[in-house]
Parts: structure tokens; sequence; C-alpha cells
């Protein structure tokens, strides 16, 4: 906002976390469009089509220093109301077309008005897993009633699940007590009960029943990511995922990161049962969803596995996350969760179980053990490094003698957040970045748009999707590809010298930015995103770099970029700017949402769970905030790629250019009087 006064309201926008300052009496549309903010509106604002709904998320936004009210938007207008009376609009949900501005804001624009809404990149694995669920589908025909053998309707269907299929001592499920009788009768005597026994050895349960063969029975593999959702729908029966889909995690209105929703927690008495029913009803919407994509009844869905992060892990079990935001982050349960669906308010069969993977340690959770169990670094020679990049860096290192893990807080600046024109994956955004080192001149790509900014087709695929900001990918291939033109230096300032070679490199207060796209909106990389992700990507390599020493090793063999952003991230680029060692890059691969191939793999083999329960009993935890090592580390890493590690098998690869370090005249960027140096 050029015109925008220091004293004007702050409004942010969730989940895409772009905000701004507006005058009072602005319509949250026009703030919404000014930022690039994807709001529907087909009536040009007249208030009649109703596609530009919103909510205000009320309460205290520590983070953002935001407090957030229904006060700060005008009341509801003639216009409103006018569309009030011949259409229903939901509780909570304004027009943005028509509310104004008064105060500071935090606006949700909700998913289900969204056309062009966030890309959700985490899509279900082609591998092939061995069959042994822990839900077992078993016909029988029972005895009917004989006033001779006065033995109750369930115990004759107890007797004949044992002598047909060898079940002893079951157990019944107190749901199914009432409704044994009729489904008997409805069956004519014949039936299908649904048996779950997970431990060898345990008792089993009678957890489901219907009248005659009934041949149906799915479970539900879901991974709970901080930022988003995915879940995969299987078939029990065959062992095949047959839907999935994704979705943003509604709790990211209430803060961006793992440690604004623990602060949002402390700050508001209802905070904790706001974020776990918005994730819980986010869930609930995903199996809704996944079962109409396969045309299938939810009622038939029997079992279900989930992986998440220590936080969203308590947030859905419904446990305050405060001790985690603290030392020494105790968890309120750190092995595995057996529960049941109607315990935690799950729409699938009111029977169905629910299996929790094990969490590793306070900050490295269950969605980091689901990875270590897809990925196996445990089950091998090879010294292995699997990162998960998000807003709290999980990071597993090792091989069959011995693994460590550790977390590293990263924060959301590789998801867009923090960045000035960062944002979420979405339409519009860039997502591949090139900078030519002689011209200076950059190419990019688009999402949605499938041609390069240099090729013909790419104006009229914009024009249809905007340009409207940088995705984490293009964060990374960006800054790194700055240095290699020589635009940043190795401490990562950028270089005003070079405004003399090109216009793109310009002045911009007390330091200098880049000029990625001149367009309807400026897309520009200034000084305090570099540093941001230089913060964050130090972060992480100096994480790594401590669970080297701990093992005693100098190299990796192989590196596993676990998680959907690691999916896009190019590891030629990740290398370059520091995010991860030096190693061959053929050994550097995404695999995907390695954490929900972990819970696929215990939903479909119950060997699975009692691996994965094993393994994270022998996998050290290192707390990064306790070793004194850290702070050095993260110096170090600060550079680019490092300041004292080498990268041969990189530079065998890729030209890195000399080191050269700008001495910054001021503490917050590039200033215009600095010494050279050439190290």
């Amino acid at each position: 906002m050029n015109d925008a006064s220091q004293t004007d309201p702050l409004v942010l926008f969730m989940p895409s976390g772009k905000r701004g300052r507006f005058p009072v009496g602005t319509t949250v549309l026009d703030a919404a469009r000014e930022l690039g903010v994807y709001v529907e509106s087909v009536c040009g604002g007249r208030a009649t089509c109703g596609r530009c709904q919103i909510e205000v998320q009320q309460g205290s936004f520590a983070k953002h220093k935001i407090v957030s009210s229904n006060d700060h938007i005008s009341p509801v207008g003639a216009k409103e109301k006018r569309y009030a009376e011949v259409r229903t609009i939901p509780d909570g949900r304004r027009l943005s077309c028509s509310a104004q501005i008064l105060g500071d804001l935090v606006i949700d624009v909700p998913q289900d008005t969204v056309v062009n809404a966030q890309v959700i990149r985490k899509s279900a694995s082609t591998r092939l897993f061995t069959r042994d669920p822990a839900v077992q589908l078993c016909y029988v025909e029972v005895d009917e009633p004989d006033m001779h053998k006065p033995l109750g309707d369930l115990d004759r269907l107890n007797l004949m699940l044992e002598k047909d299929w060898g079940w002893e001592n079951i157990l019944v499920a107190q749901h199914l007590l009432p409704q044994v009788q009729g489904i008997l009768r409805k069956g004519n005597w014949g039936v299908t009960a649904a048996i779950h026994r997970d431990l060898e050895g345990s008792r089993p349960n009678l957890i489901a029943l219907w009248p005659g063969l009934h041949n149906e029975a799915y479970g539900i593999a879901c991974d709970i990511g901080s930022t988003t959702i995915a879940m995969h729908l299987v078939s029990l029966l065959s062992g095949r995922v047959i839907a999935s889909s994704g979705a943003p995690n509604p709790q990211i209105r209430f803060g961006e990161d793992l440690m604004s929703r623990v602060s949002y927690v402390m700050m508001n008495p209802d905070g904790r049962e706001a974020m776990t029913k918005a994730v819980r009803q986010a869930i609930n919407e995903l199996t809704a969803k996944v079962c109409a994509e396969a045309g299938i009844d939810a009622n038939d869905i029997l079992d279900a596995t989930f992986v998440a992060n220590p936080i969203m892990h308590h947030l859905f079990l419904g446990i305050d996350p405060t001790e985690l935001g603290q030392a020494p982050f105790a968890l309120a349960v750190s092995g595995e969760v057996h529960t049941w669906s109607r315990e935690i308010d799950l729409a699938i069969n009111h029977g169905a179980r629910v299996y929790l993977l094990p969490c590793i340690a306070g900050h490295v959770g269950a969605d980091a053990a689901g990875a270590t169990l897809s990925e196996g670094p445990h089950r091998q020679d090879k010294m292995m490094l699997m990162v998960d990049v998000g807003t709290n860096a999980e990071i597993v290192l090792g091989n069959q003698n011995r693994v460590v893990a550790a977390s590293s807080p990263t924060g959301p600046a590789f998801e867009g957040a923090e960045i000035s024109c960062g944002q979420r994956a979405a339409p519009g955004a860039i997502e591949r970045v090139r900078i030519d080192p002689a011209t200076l001149e950059p190419r990019f790509k688009v999402i949605g748009v499938d041609q390069w900014s240099d090729e013909p087709g790419f104006a009229e695929g914009a024009d249809k999707v905007g340009i409207t900001g940088i995705c984490g990918s293009a964060i990374i291939e960006v800054v790194a590809e700055m240095y290699l033109s020589g635009i940043i230096s190795t401490d990562g300032v950028v270089d005003g010298a070079m405004a003399e070679r090109s216009p793109r490199v310009f002045a911009n207060g007390r330091t200098f930015s880049y000029l990625l796209h001149d367009g309807a909106q400026k897309i520009i990389v200034t000084q305090n995103d570099v540093r941001a992700i230089q913060l964050a990507k130090a972060a992480l390599y100096a994480g790594i770099k401590l669970l080297m020493e701990k093992l005693g090793i100098d190299h990796v063999d192989t590196i596993r970029f676990a998680g959907a952003f690691g999916s896009f991230i190019d590891p030629k680029y990740a290398m370059v700017l520091g995010l991860i060692p030096d190693c061959d890059l053929s050994e550097v691969k995404a695999v995907g949402n390695a954490a929900g191939d972990g819970a696929l793999m215990c939903l479909l083999n119950r060997a699975s769970r009692r691996e994965i329960e094993d393994t994270v009993k022998r996998i050290e935890k290192i707390e990064t905030a306790l070793e004194p090592h850290f702070q050095q580390l993260f110096i170090d890493a600060m550079a680019l790629p490092n300041k004292v590690d080498a990268f041969p098998q990189l530079s065998n690869v890729v030209t890195l250019p000399e080191r050269k370090v700008l001495a910054e005249a001021d503490g917050d960027g590039g200033g215009r009087r600095r010494r050279r140096n050439r190290e």
C-alpha cells in the first residue's frame, strides 16, 4: 500500500497470509483486490451475487500484533440486509463488497466460496503395501432362537463367530447391543460382522454389524499438517487407494505457524476448543468429499489412521498444547493412541477405530514417525538424511545402526509468509525462477500457466490467473539465482553496485531490492525477504549439522525431502542456498507425502504399527535449544551456501560464484556505504 499510513488499520487475510494497511472506510473487497487476495465477485460489488463472503476472526493474534473484532468492521448495511431477505447467508459471514474496515482485522476467506483456492499438493502414493488390516469382515449364519436352548441372540452370534472364524472372547461395542436383534432378523439370521483386532493376543472387538452379506470395508489415512490436511480413502479388502483429497488446515486463521497457535490458546480461553472443532470439522468435510468421489457410504469406514506434528496431534485429540510452547516441551502423550471415532467426533461408522502413530519428541511428531516408517532409514546401511520442510522442520538422520532426530524452527518463510510478495501455492503464484547472470533479466513460471514468461502464449495465460506473488519453491530459487548471478553476496546482502548493470536492482530505503516482475502488481524481492530466507535455511542446516556431529559423520549418503512442499523443491537450488548439506544430487530425492504413506502402511498392515512403535523407542531425540554449539552452526549457516562447509559435489554441476562479503553500513540490510571483501 503506497498511500497507507502506519496509523491506518492493519488487515490480515487468511489463509493466504497477505496483509496491508488501509484507510478507514475501505471495503474489505477493495482491500483484498489490492493485495491480490482472491475473493470472488461476479456482480461488481452490488451485493447481489453473494460470492464475496468473508468471516471476521475475533481475538488477539499476538504474532501479527492484531486485535480483531466485529466492532472493527461496519455494521450490516442496507445492501446486505436486502440480500439476506432473498437468500441465506451463514451466521458470522459478511459480504466483503459492502463491509467496510473500521479497525484492525483478521479476515478469513472461506474455502467453499473460492474458485482459485490454494493448490493442495499432497497426493496418494502409488506404492504397494502388504495387506493385513486390523479389521476383518466375517459373514455368519446364526441359529434361530430355541426355547430349549435359552441362549441370547448375541451369544449365539458370538458362538458362530468362534466356530466359523475362530474369534474367541469377543468384546461387543456398546452401541450395537440395542441393534443386534433387529439386524439378525432383518438379515434372516445371516449377518456380516466387522471384527477389529490390532494387537495379536488381544481380545477381538465387534465394531459393526450388517444384515445379510456386506462386502464393503474402508479406512482413511490422514496427514494433519499445520498448513494442509491430506486424506486417502482405502479399501481394506483390496488395499487400493480409491480416492484422495486435501484442504487447507482451517486452524491457519488462528496463527500461521505452530507457536502462534499455541499463543492463541494461551491468550484465548476458548482457543483450544475452537481449533479442535475447526480441524475435526475439516476432516469430516474431507471424509465426505472422498466418499462422494468414490461413491461410498461413510458408514462403511471402519478404521482410521492419523499422523500429525505434536501440536496438531494434541489439538486434534482435544489436548491443550500449551506445554509444547515452553521448555521442556512435554507431550501429554508420546506413544501411539488407540481410540474410537465417536470419541473425537468423526463422521464415520460409530464403531470405527482410530490409531494415531507415536510422536518421536516434543517437536518431532507422528508425521516424522510416519515418514520414517515409509522411507526406512532404520532398515538400511546408507546414512540417510530425511527432512520435512515446513513451518517447523523435522529432521531424521541415521541408518540401521543408529537414528537421531530433531526439529528446527524454520518459521513460515518457505511457505510465503514473512516475505513481502510471498503467498501460498495457488494459481497466479510464481513457482520457478531463472536469472540471466549477464543481463540480470529474469524468466519465471506461474502456477496455472504452462509456458515460461519468455515463451509465446504466456501473456494470455497470465491474463487469466494474474501474477500475484511468489510461493515457497520460487522463493528458494529466486534467492539462489540472485546469489549465482552476483546480485546478493555470500553473506546475503543485495549488492547496490549491481544497480549500475540493471534497473532491476534499485534502492529501496537504506537497502536495495530486486524487481522480479513489473506489472499490475510489482513482485519485488527485498533485503528483508533475503534475510527471512537466510534465517529459515540457517535454522534447518544448523539442525542437520548438529545431528551429523552427534553421529560423528562429515557427509550423508542420501537425502530425502518429505512433505508436500519438498516435492516442489529443486534439489540443486536447495543445495546452492545451503538448505541441505553437500551430497551427490542423484541421491537427493523428493518422496512426497511420506508421512501420509506411513499412515497408509499402518492402516493396511498391523505389523507396520508394531515396527514404528518399536523404532520410535530407539530413536535418539536431540533438543537443539539445549545444544551450546547450535548457535555457532546457525551463524555459519547464514552464509550462502555456508561459511565453513565445502560443497565439492555441488561444485561439479554448478559454478558457484567467488565468495563475496559486503559488510553492512547498518543493521537492517545492504546499505549504500559498504566495504567490499573477497574471501
